[in-house]
């Protein structure tokens, strides 16, 4: 009798549990990404089998995350640390002892808690809501996906005050994209592009009532209605989209996609159809500002909308409608022998930041004076006022009524007057092509002494790779023994990077991959050059006899590359850590001011070593956070040599075209002056004010006195508020205020009073007194030499 009675007991409590919809998950469970026996799960299903918590694949790797697993058409809802690279195959995810879900993976060497839960929970439930809910001993709720956002709203969840969705990138990649979705303060739901202030002139879409003061949340509920209410219930209901109760078996989702539209879907769970779109807001396929990316406009086509370039630009990706627009000439080299003019687009908006005003100016008077400014880029004529516009263009749009004209400095080759080639151009063509075939045979002749003798090996180390063997039957490419760099063809770099899937970053020269040899175990990255004009050619030669001949633990290893016909690309040692900017430019993942430290101090030796234990002398001429690159150990190296110089032994400086990062580039590439080491130093004192401050050296984003990064940090320094370039955090403001310095010393105008770079890492290290730079209310000619 006892028996039955706790046997009726038991079933009473487990289908009161199934019918509130939870299937309790305890610590000690776990998750593979790849089920490898019939033991193993990816995923935990909610008690009806609708929602899934778990794995899912992303690019070439997997990402745990919530998503539909009871329709055919599996959708992602919530994505765990959506901005972190996918995992390999073997990530585990584990539910631990002390309650925290840890993934684990032995290839990355990664074991990191995927959730900001406050630990401790005992179980946990995947509920039919499509909620994920951990909970402590007393069955108390101390974490739900549904509090934390990603670009998805589910019936019964709610959008509260200042919470937001953020956009995915793309339908396949579910890290954050450039849109948002805010609940304001104000009572108003409106939508901006991610990272700009949350004003009217960033907005591109709002619905509510005005004065909520902290008590609106958006709602979204099983009928597909979507509205606005209070918290306290006090304020009247705002509707967005009615919902409609006759309606049966659908499933609804609300979600901000990749292109900046909210749209409501819904999928009929009787049918094995598609998701349907319910409702969308805004109508104006265009409004997202952004949309097109840098230098880009949208415009409106019968289907969506397409993006265009302004003139002089190309489309940085042709595969990808918004990656923005690039220069299609170098309009900073200032070359006479480059011819330029103005084009104008009318009725533009932007967002605008001015260089300088030019009143009571024509249009043509406008044009003259950027055609003669060799720093100038664009103008802008507004109503009699001639401004002066540095690229790039962001949020560029198009608007019939707005009487802004924007006039871009083009590239254009000059013409000939006839169609037919005279005979003096004919004995020029045969001339120059004498001439080329020459020297040529010259640069052939030269290239052949330099392998022999391997004039630009560096002084103290020589640089070889490993290979045990060569390619072996199985396809499976090692490096070689004997050889410094291995030498690859474009079909075995395909196949390493499986065609070339994933990508790791992009530049101005070219597109970088994921990719693996040996088996898989050594993971690499290679870089393949785009536009193979004259002078992709020049970097890619460049890069090779820098790179390849040089050997330190601050620079990035070039492991091979490939010359094979068109087709110019790079093998590098792969950074798991990703770029500088990528850590040093995102809250979250920010190291300590220890940290930045040690950083700052291996980003100098890696340049000392250029600079001075190198021969020839190597002047990088490109140093900036996207091309310092850190390792698994968080160790910063010096990457991207494309743009070096080389100095002969007996060289100190050198004249050459204008080269680096508008920001970065040193005051004398403007001014035409000869180019030393000291161009290095002063982009580093830019990057190490970057790495004190943790943000760009020019963000817009901020109030406009501490737009220039800088300005912003000498006027806080002779101010004595140097507590404001770190945000107050608890930093030893001796050392604050010696690296401060060191910084401010790097980006002096003149070259010659900047320090070597020797110096910089003795007053990094603490070992060499740092006077107080001269002030810049000084004028630098009377600075002296000293």
């Amino acid at each position: 009798m006892a028996t039955i009675f706790l046997f009726l007991l038991l079933s009473a409590i487990f289908t009161a549990e199934a019918q509130s919809g939870q299937s309790r998950i305890k610590p000690g469970s776990f998750l593979t990404a790849t089920l490898t026996t019939t033991t193993t799960n990816s995923s935990w299903l909610s008690p009806s089998g609708l929602y899934a918590f778990g794995f899912y694949k992303q690019g070439n790797g997997y990402a745990v995350g919530i998503f539909v697993e009871g329709i055919p058409q599996k959708t992602v809802v919530w994505t765990a640390n959506r901005d972190d690279p996918p995992v390999p195959a073997d990530a585990i995810l584990n539910f631990t002892s002390d309650g925290q879900l840890v993934l684990q993976s032995a290839q990355q060497g990664t074991n990191k808690s995927i959730l900001e839960s406050p630990g401790g929970a005992t179980s946990a439930s995947m509920l039919d809501s499509g909620n994920f809910v951990l909970y402590n001993s007393n069955n108390n709720t101390i974490w739900q996906s549904f509090n934390h956002s990603t670009d998805t709203l589910l019936p019964s969840q709610q959008l509260l005050v200042q919470s937001e969705l953020k956009s995915s990138v793309s339908d396949s990649n579910h890290s954050t994209g450039r849109f948002l979705l805010l609940m304001q303060q104000d009572g108003y739901l409106a939508m901006y592009p991610v990272g700009t202030p949350y004003t009217i002139e960033y907005g591109y879409w709002d619905n509510g009532r005005p004065g909520e003061t902290d008590n609106a949340k958006l709602n979204l509920d099983d009928n597909g209605h979507l509205y606005l209410d209070s918290i306290n219930g006090t304020a009247g209901m705002v509707d967005i989209h009615q919902g409609d109760n006759s309606t049966k078996g659908l499933l609804y989702l609300l979600r901000i996609d990749a292109d900046g539209i909210l749209r409501l879907y819904s999928h009929n769970m009787d049918q094995n159809g598609t998701w349907s779109v319910t409702w969308s807001q805004p109508d104006d396929k265009c409004a997202p500002k952004g949309l097109c990316g840098l230098n880009a406009y949208c415009v409106k086509t019968n289907q969506s909308f397409d993006c265009n370039c302004l003139p002089g630009f190309a489309r940085i990706n042709q595969s990808e409608m918004s990656s923005g627009c690039e220069r299609n000439f170098t309009a900073e080299s200032c070359k006479a022998s480059m011819t330029y003019t103005m084009e104008a687009v009318n009725n533009t908006i932007w967002e605008y930041k001015n260089i300088s005003v030019l009143s009571s100016s024509t249009q043509e008077a406008c044009k003259a004076a950027c055609l003669q400014d060799c720093k100038c880029e664009a103008a802008v004529f507004i109503d009699g006022e001639c401004k002066t516009q540095s690229l790039p263009f962001r949020f560029l749009t198009l608007r019939q009524g707005d009487s802004n004209v924007a006039l871009i400095k083009v590239g254009i080759s000059t013409p000939t007057t006839d169609g037919n080639v005279s005979k003096k151009s004919k004995k020029e063509v045969i001339i120059i092509s004498v001439s080329l075939v020459a020297f040529a045979i010259v640069l052939v002749i030269s290239g052949v002494v330099m392998y022999r003798y391997r004039v630009w090996a560096c002084k103290k180390e020589s640089y070889q790779f490993i290979q045990k063997k060569k390619k072996s039957n199985h396809g499976n490419i090692v490096l070689s023994e004997e050889v410094s760099l291995r030498s690859f063809t474009y079909a075995e770099l395909e196949q390493v990077t499986d065609n070339f899937k994933e990508e790791l970053g992009r530049g101005s020269f070219g597109i970088v991959y994921k990719g693996a040899i040996g088996d898989g175990k050594k993971l690499i990255a290679v870089k393949r050059l785009d536009k193979l004009l004259a002078d992709r050619e020049r970097e890619f030669q460049t890069e090779m006899k820098v790179i390849g001949r040089t050997h330190h633990k601050n620079l990035v290893q070039l492991l091979g590359y490939c010359h094979d016909g068109p087709n110019r690309l790079l093998v590098y040692e792969y950074m798991s850590n990703g770029s500088l900017a990528d850590i040093l430019f995102t809250p979250e993942k920010q190291p300590c001011w220890d940290e930045r430290m040690e950083i700052a101090r291996n980003i100098a030796r890696g340049i000392l070593y250029l600079h001075e234990e190198c021969m020839p002398q190597i002047i990088h001429c490109d140093i900036k956070p996207q091309n310092i690159l850190m390792d698994e150990n968080m160790c910063a190296k010096i990457s991207d040599f494309g743009l070096s110089k080389l100095l002969k032994p007996d060289e100190t400086k050198t004249f050459t075209d204008i080269r680096g990062t508008r920001g970065y580039v040193a005051p004398e590439w403007h001014r035409k002056m000869a180019v030393t080491v000291k161009v290095d130093v002063y982009s580093f004192g830019i990057v190490l004010l970057e790495i004190i401050c943790c943000r760009k050296c020019v963000d817009y984003n901020v109030a406009e006195e501490e737009a220039i990064l800088e300005e912003w940090a000498y006027h806080c320094f002779e101010c004595g508020e140097l507590g404001k370039l770190v945000n107050e955090e608890e930093v030893d403001k001796k050392q604050l205020e010696r690296i401060t310095k060191v910084a401010l010393w790097c980006i002096l105008y003149e070259p010659s009073l900047r320090p070597s770079m020797k110096k910089v890492l003795l007053m990094l290290e603490g070992t060499l007194d740092i006077p107080d730079p001269p002030s810049r209310s000084i004028p630098p000619s009377v600075w002296g030499n000293e």
